[in-house]
């Protein structure tokens, strides 16, 4: 392709219903079985609907969805690289039939379109997850989203709108296919690249996507995908800080709700579709960058000739000291010191509150990383006590309640096992499934805790591995995490045994008691491991406060 190729005009396909029609699409969905979807789910219909998916008319069938696999092409032939599906569950899937409709609704029970049933079937997950990614180790992001999609049926079919998403933020940035078609010709862009990003745009960033698009005669469209959550309001915070950066005139700012899907080329090309029907006629993005696709380029070669955008890697640019100024590889001279600062290093620095070079972002943009990311120091965590009744748990989980209040700075608050199961969980029993719901409150509230920046310290036995793990996981986004297993031996915890619970445990008088006649699973890789044996509870939390010295949680 040519660097003269021209935005995008081709015809999109709007699948919204005509005023007139969507007062009785209303009505009769009141009858249909529904489907609430999932936020993926949520950003794909809007695409569909709109036309970013164009020429989509509504979910992929079986046919259509196995030549995409095998083929990259719709049963008819057209290029499509990914599968796109309407994926419900089989008690949903019970109550249709091929000829029936089936309502799709946000989670708040909105209507946002009705699909005609076309076909039911289940796929081979395995397959898909081999076909789009290679593998089957759910340790891949993208193996895992498949996966977790098994025992779910497909529903093949087309799509009428019935009304938009609703969105409450950062609705000036949200742009329909047609309304950036529409923008682009009010504004006189003859040619128009799109910059794809899923991460902040920093200095080096904005620097290789100005140059880049003035080097193709292009205005610049900054598409970053975004998708909700809580990371989703930092980064487009960060997006409109360095916005300020970029020349008015020829910059727009635009985000696309498109679930990630890192399935390499097949995903590039997926985004390329959608930028194309948006009319733009490049599409950039930074090779390897903290926001980039990793794909394969003899695929891409192979397959963009099959659109009418082009697509362009760009190679990372970098810091020349001499010049104080980022230049793309091939401009750099050969006895240049080269500065380099990559995600990891920022991360340091934001943890340990140091200094991070103008030369490297913006001021906007450091001020809202340091608001997402402050300083350990400044950050929210939980110290999350794990181990046998009688391990000293609690004991010292209120030693160090105590010196942390002493110390002052943050609000303490002490989730003690006892306590929790005394007011949060007092209708549960000691099964399995109740212990397990007991922790995941704990792991909530704890969550909470956290990320308003509070210290919440939690003793519970938590005897099992994968909902240690689960808490861990709700807790990590907000702040630290700290498992302290209280690695005190079954013997020493029955000889303290005050309330005589080991005794009555093998006794039988209580069953499913952790230690005797349930399991208790060690945690392999804690932060802290400390045996209480021989020691006094303050020599137990000094542990403690010397391991969030070193981390720097505390000063």
């Amino acid at each position: 392709m040519t660097t003269l190729i021209q935005p995008y005009k081709g015809t999109l396909v709007d699948l919204f219903a005509p005023q007139a029609r969507t007062a009785a699409l209303k009505e009769q969905a009141l009858s249909m079985p529904s489907w609430d979807l999932t936020f993926p789910q949520l950003g794909e219909l809007e695409l569909l609907k709109s036309g970013g998916f164009s020429p989509l008319r509504g979910y992929l069938g079986q046919a259509d969805y196995e030549r995409v696999l095998a083929e990259w092409r719709l049963q008819d032939g057209t290029f499509w690289p990914m599968p796109l599906t309407l994926d419900i569950s089989a008690a949903v899937a019970e109550q249709l039939e091929v000829g029936a409709s089936l309502a799709l609704r946000d989670l708040e029970g909105v209507l946002l379109a009705v699909v005609k049933v076309g076909e039911l079937w289940a796929p081979d997950r395995a397959a898909e997850a081999q076909a789009l990614y290679g593998s089957t180790d759910s340790a891949h992001p993208g193996v895992a989203r498949v996966l977790a999609k098994s025992g779910t049926v497909c529903v093949g079919g087309v799509v009428e709108g019935v009304e938009s998403r609703s969105h409450h933020s950062f609705v000036a940035l949200r742009h329909a296919p047609a309304e950036l078609r529409a923008q682009f010709a009010k504004r006189g862009w003859t040619k128009v690249a799109a910059f794809h990003t899923r991460a902040p745009i920093h200095v080096a960033q904005q620097k290789l996507a100005q140059r880049e698009a003035s080097e193709l005669g292009a205005s610049l469209l900054l598409h970053p995908l975004i998708e909700d959550g809580e990371d989703y309001y930092h980064r487009v915070r960060c997006y409109r800080a360095a916005l300020e950066h970029f020349p008015r005139q020829t910059t727009l700012l635009s985000l696309q709700a498109l679930p990630a899907r890192p399935a390499g080329a097949r995903e590039v090309l997926w985004h390329a579709i959608v930028r194309q029907n948006c009319g733009c006629s490049h599409m950039l993005w930074e090779q390897g960058g903290a926001g980039s696709y990793d794909a394969d380029a003899e695929a891409l070669a192979q397959y963009s000739e099959q659109l009418d955008i082009e697509l362009r890697a760009c190679a990372p640019y970098v810091y020349v000291e001499e010049r104080a100024a980022y230049l793309p590889p091939a401009e750099v001279p050969a006895d240049a010191r080269i500065r380099p600062f990559d995600e990891q290093e920022l991360q340091r620095r934001l943890r340990e509150g140091t200094e991070i070079p103008e030369w490297f972002t913006f001021p906007g943009v450091e001020r809202e990383l340091r608001m997402r990311y402050p300083a350990n120091s400044e950050l929210g965590f939980t110290l999350f006590f794990t181990g046998l009744s009688g391990s000293g748990k609690s004991t010292i989980a209120k030693a160090v309640q105590a010196k942390l209040l002493e110390l002052g700075g943050r609000p303490v608050t002490l989730l003690d096992g006892d306590e929790v199961r005394k007011h949060l969980s007092s209708e549960l029993g000691f099964s399995k499934e109740h212990r397990n719901i007991n922790i995941r409150r704990i792991g909530y509230v704890a969550s909470e805790i956290t990320k308003n920046s509070g210290i919440a310290i939690c003793a519970p036995i938590a005897p099992y591995a994968a909902l240690r793990s689960e808490v861990r996981a709700m807790i990590e986004p907000y702040g630290g995490f700290i498992e302290i297993h209280v690695a005190t031996p079954l013997e020493e915890c029955e000889r303290r045994d005050r309330k005589g619970l080991y005794a009555k445990a093998r006794a039988g008088i209580i069953k499913e008691f952790t230690g005797i006649s349930d399991p208790y699973e060690e945690p392999q890789t804690p932060e802290l491991r400390i045996d209480t044996t021989g020691l006094g509870v303050d020599e137990v939390a000094q542990q403690v406060f010397l391991y969030l010295e070193q981390h720097g949680y505390i000063t």
